[in-house]
């Protein structure tokens, strides 16, 4: 002690003491304050009223009073709901051990939604939850003998319909409330592999149905992690974003194999495969997930390639097709895994139209067909899409060669004036088209000065300057490109950290939007000071460089 106390920069063990209790009982308080129980506080009588509400042995008089009390605003609303609740078809059908276990829990439940800031709103969403539920009572019974994992439901859902409404929709995602410790901190790409890989692992060979499902809970418990995490706080946006960016990746990889090892096992290998990891196709993420930007609601722009250049290849199994079939089976059958409506709902939309010649192109397209497009057909906005694109699954050598031939077309040198006029009016088309806002708002994605005008200001930086400096094509997501813009001299340092800043601040506003499943639209005076940065720098870049 007399060591630790002199190390710490004090004589005595006893002038060290009550300094260390004090950190430790500030340490204490703010963590009874994220992971507390309150329903466990209650006083044993305020528990048997509230026990005797649900019960409804009380009269409606001393029932609206307790309700008060406890910090319900519109105590008769919630009386009809708790009554509506009690005396519905639901419950009525529930085996007695079945209402005993939801009869246990509602008082709880009741006192952990008193506590928080909007009582009446956050109990309206977790009744959505005890109805879906209550089939499958262990539930109530799993949050009855775990107050914490009842503090964290109550807390995330006070914050985020998002979160409340995945929960009612797949209750057994329930299961992460159990150790808090998990639950606010998203794993770690390799962990996110392994996890997915041992739970396909598991799935009999050839039961696709049931991989599906995997793959649906796998996201969503995921997803969650990451929700509970952005809406606590505890990591910041650009981890936000590179978590679920993680997650599609993950799934992507999966999804590439499962759809290939079925084709494989019909057809054979298609001539450029070399094995079953080279496999002679790549998928090309583009837009949200391509910039490692993806949000919660983000769907997937993907653009398959395919490394066979022989028209009359061959697969090589005991029923073969030609390549290019092979290529468009496994596209379609990704797209289906990925889109296909389960018990578990949809992995993910996919969007195809930034591919060659767009819905009306071929679903997969060879490297060499994709470079010669990119280099001789496809229009301005095309090569502004392919600044945020990168291979997230498949053959790494085809997946260097889009490398290459992406930093080509981005490198070529281009008249700067008739780039920032096309530039301009694409933006214009976009705005004209997508934006959402009404007069005395601000669409925060489209709107002047949004983050649109941000990723329009990136990509005509990339497309101007990479002849010049090819390092400005080496990342796709929008924060790297405009550091490195500032650092080869082509935005002031000052400038870039603006546009950086108002960047990451539109998006953070987005994403908590997302979660309170609210439009990406807010108030016009809102972001003024950001929205003046970008349009000042809209003027000086696009409209008078």
């Amino acid at each position: 002690q007399q060591v630790l106390a002199f190390a710490m920069g004090y004589e005595h063990w006893d002038d060290f003491l009550p300094v260390l209790r004090a950190h430790m009982a500030r340490v204490h308080s703010h963590f009874e304050q994220i992971f507390e129980a309150p329903q466990t506080d209650q006083s044993q009588d305020a528990g048997r009223n509230l026990d005797a509400l649900w019960r409804g042995s009380l009269d409606e008089t001393q029932a609206l009073a307790l309700l008060t009390e406890e910090g319900f605003q519109d105590a008769e609303a919630v009386l009809h709901q708790l009554t509506a609740l009690r005396s519905g078809r639901r419950y009525g059908s529930m085996s007695s051990s079945g209402r005993n276990r939801m009869d246990q829990f509602m008082p709880l439940l009741l006192g952990a939604c008193g506590g928080s800031d909007e009582p009446d709103e956050v109990l309206r969403r977790l009744l959505v939850l005890v109805e879906a539920i209550a089939r499958r009572s262990v539930y109530f019974a799993l949050l009855v003998e775990n107050p914490l994992a009842l503090s964290q439901l109550v807390k995330l859902c006070a914050v985020s319909p998002w979160i409340a409404n995945q929960l009612a929709r797949y209750p057994v995602l329930l299961d992460e409330l159990l150790d808090a410790r998990t639950l606010y901190k998203p794993p770690v790409r390799e962990v996110l592999e392994t996890d997915l890989a041992q739970r396909l692992a598991r799935v009999p060979a050839g039961d696709l149905e049931q991989a599906m499902e995997v793959l649906r809970q796998f996201k969503q418990t995921s997803v969650l992690r990451v929700a509970a995490a952005d809406v606590m706080e505890a990591v910041p946006l650009m981890v936000v974003s590179d978590h679920l960016s993680y997650i599609a990746e993950v799934i992507l990889a999966q999804v590439l194999e499962l759809a290939w090892h079925d084709l494989v096992a019909r057809h054979g290998r298609p001539s450029c495969a070399k094995n079953d990891v080279d496999k002679g196709f790549a998928m090309v993420a583009y837009g949200k997930l391509g910039g490692l930007e993806l949000s919660y609601s983000s769907d997937l722009d993907l653009v398959f390639v395919h490394g066979s250049e022989d028209p009359n290849a061959m697969t090589d199994g005991a029923k073969p097709v030609a390549d290019s079939v092979f290529f468009a089976r496994l596209a379609q059958r990704i797209i289906h895994l990925l889109t296909a409506h389960t018990p578990s709902g949809v992995l993910y939309e996919v969007d195809m139209r930034l591919r060659p010649s767009g819905a009306s192109g071929l679903m997969v397209v060879s490297l060499a067909s994709l470079a010669a497009y990119q280099q001789s057909q496809a229009w301005t906005w095309e090569h502004q899409a392919l600044v945020r694109a990168r291979v997230v699954a498949g053959d790494v050598a085809l997946a260097q060669g889009f490398v290459a031939m992406r930093l080509e077309v981005l490198g070529r040198q281009r008249n700067a004036a008739q780039l920032r006029q096309e530039v301009r009016e694409m933006r214009e088309k976009m705005r004209d088209s997508l934006a959402r806002e009404e007069p005395g708002e601000f669409d925060l994605k489209q709107g002047h000065g949004g983050i649109a005008d941000i990723e329009f200001m990136v990509q005509y930086g990339v497309l101007r300057w990479t002849c010049d400096v090819p390092a400005l094509a080496e990342y796709t997501d929008n924060v790297r490109i405009l550091a490195a813009l500032a650092e080869n001299g082509f935005l002031a340092p000052a400038d870039a950290a603006a546009l950086s800043d108002a960047y990451r601040s539109l998006r953070a506003k987005v994403h908590r939007l997302a979660l309170q499943e609210q439009p990406a639209v807010v108030a016009a005076e809102q972001f003024a000071a950001e929205r003046a940065v970008v349009t000042r720098l809209w003027q000086t870049v696009i409209e008078h460089e």
